[in-house]
């Protein structure tokens, strides 16, 4: 490995500070209940049925937290920067890292994407790819990032419309966030990306029925947003070698 990838993979010690950024994020405000049960959504009412949520300074006090974060990010950016090299984006994504395993956190524990994370970040990246279209005047390059993103958002917005009881908003606004990125990659990145997050999520659920053997197991609420970004990390690794579109 060369110095520059053993530098990318040190970015993930950044994650170290993930417990202290969840902490650091504002409690959403207390959800009022509804006057009748037909005023609830599917997804609310499986999880209300499971208790309050935990907040984000109890998600942030998880014993371990910080190690497990610093882990998982050198590990996946040391495979990143091995997997992409001096690409322009390197460094875009092994930035980004410990923001999404922050997201990842948070969603597992709570059930909920933050919207001051996830909103703020993707308009930086959207900033970011204007300055490099500025820069190198590659006008494929900003269509498709912007096209990815805009069509990864609509997608999920539609899966989201269709079945509320599986899918939160947060998800389709993380969506907008995970196609901008896989789509600055390219599309091959793209559809095994969130074609990925949709497999894992759906291998995930049959083990669990499997092993608990209990079929209402697949009728619970579980978070989306750890599968949609592991499916693009396995997007981003996989991509360039997963020929999915000719």
């Amino acid at each position: 490995m060369t110095w520059m990838t053993w530098l990318v993979g040190m970015v993930g010690l950044l994650a170290l500070a993930v417990p202290a950024g969840i902490r650091a994020l504002p409690e959403p405000p207390p959800e009022l209940l509804p006057d009748s049960p037909a005023d609830d959504t599917p997804l609310e009412r499986m999880l209300r049925a499971e208790g309050p949520r935990e907040s984000y300074v109890q998600v942030g006090a998880l014993p371990g937290l910080a190690l497990w974060s610093a882990l998982v990010g050198v590990v996946v950016n040391l495979a990143v920067g091995l997997r992409l090299g001096d690409h322009p984006y390197t460094w875009v994504i092994a930035l980004l890292m410990p923001v999404l395993i922050l997201l990842a956190v948070v969603d597992w524990r709570t059930r909920l994407l933050p919207r001051v994370v996830v909103l703020p970040v993707t308009a930086v990246l959207i900033g970011l790819t204007l300055v490099e279209w500025l820069v190198t005047r590659d006008t494929d390059v900003l269509v498709r990032t912007l096209v990815a993103m805009v069509v990864a958002r609509s997608v999920f917005w539609v899966l989201w419309f269709i079945r509320r009881a599986g899918m939160g908003f947060g998800d389709v606004r993380l969506a907008a966030l995970l196609g901008l990125v896989l789509g600055r990659l390219g599309w091959n990145q793209w559809l095994l990306g969130l074609y990925g997050g949709l497999v894992l999520f759906g291998i995930f659920g049959l083990t669990l029925t499997v092993v608990r053997r209990d079929r209402a197991t697949l009728r619970k609420a579980y978070p989306f947003g750890p599968f949609m970004i592991g499916g693009t990390v396995l997007g981003v690794l996989l991509g360039g070698s997963v020929h999915l579109l000719a």
